[in-house]
């Protein structure tokens, strides 16, 4: 009896786990930025999208997205690891680009994604140029919103050894910087290089978030910091790391869900009207 009430409860909890991968939340975070300037800028983060193990599909995801203005997007790597994936993406970033961003898609790589080969590494690449998203490998893009100059600088991977700081920011100019990469660990080594604010993802808010993410201690010196998800701030610089859109491992989350971002910088002046 007791053998079958836990198969009961076990099985329930995987499917409650399951179902939960099919819900995506809609976070909405507010940041006072100084001098963003009264136009702001809205920014939308999507990570770890996983294309193995992702119940939100290219449908849903445009419902949720079609009636909101975006300035920005952000992608912030682990789109998938395995070649035959790299179709399945397709529709996904035509949703966005259908969104017709003002300043466009920006995109940096994860782990995941380097456990592709070189050659399908490349195929992937290309698949996001064919569709007009700026890909940063250690280098930064400028743009003007207004009169302010914003630097999206585009680190790569820091868990595969990949991120160079040096090279990420050899180019920017004097203004706002928003960096992109995937790996949070890497703001524990930027005391010495400013940001404004940091997108990424990497932990997936723990997945399996069950009594506690304890998987996730070997991942680096955050997690044990318990900075697995959310608004954070180290230094006084502001990050945040995202849910991810899909899974790895298995299909499955429990005390976390799948996570769409809309960021909005605005003007230090207008947090306090």
């Amino acid at each position: 009896m007791i053998l079958v009430l836990s198969l009961a409860i076990l099985f329930l909890l995987i499917f409650i786990a399951y179902q939960n991968t099919k819900q995506a939340e809609f976070t909405r975070i507010t940041l006072p930025i100084n001098d963003i300037g009264e136009a702001g800028l809205r920014i939308l983060h999507l990570s770890d999208m996983h294309m193995e193990n992702l119940s939100i599909s290219p449908e849903q995801l445009n419902e949720q997205l079609k009636d909101e203005p975006i300035d920005l997007i952000a992608l912030t790597g682990d789109y998938l690891d395995r070649v035959k994936s790299i179709e399945k993406l397709r529709p996904y970033l035509e949703v966005l680009k259908n969104m017709n961003a003002l300043y466009g898609i920006y995109v940096v790589f994860g782990n995941h994604d380097y456990v592709l080969k070189p050659k399908n590494f490349e195929k992937l690449q290309r698949l996001f140029l064919e569709l007009g998203c700026h890909v940063l490998i250690n280098e930064s893009k400028t743009i003007q919103v207004k009169d302010q100059v914003i630097n999206l600088i585009g680190i790569d991977d820091h868990s595969t050894k990949r991120s160079d700081l040096q090279k990420a920011y050899a180019d920017i100019k004097d203004g706002i910087n928003i960096v992109l990469t995937h790996d949070p660990n890497i703001v524990l080594k930027m005391t010495d290089y400013h940001f404004d604010y940091l997108l990424c993802g990497h932990f997936h808010g723990g997945q399996i978030h069950y009594p506690k993410a304890f998987h996730l201690v070997k991942m680096g010196k955050l997690p044990r910091m318990n900075m697995i998800k959310g608004l954070h701030f180290i230094e006084d610089k502001a990050f945040y790391i995202s849910e991810g859109l899909g899974q790895t491992g298995f299909n499955i989350r429990l005390r976390s869900k799948p996570e769409i971002t809309l960021h909005t910088l605005i003007a230090k002046e207008q947090s306090f009207q």
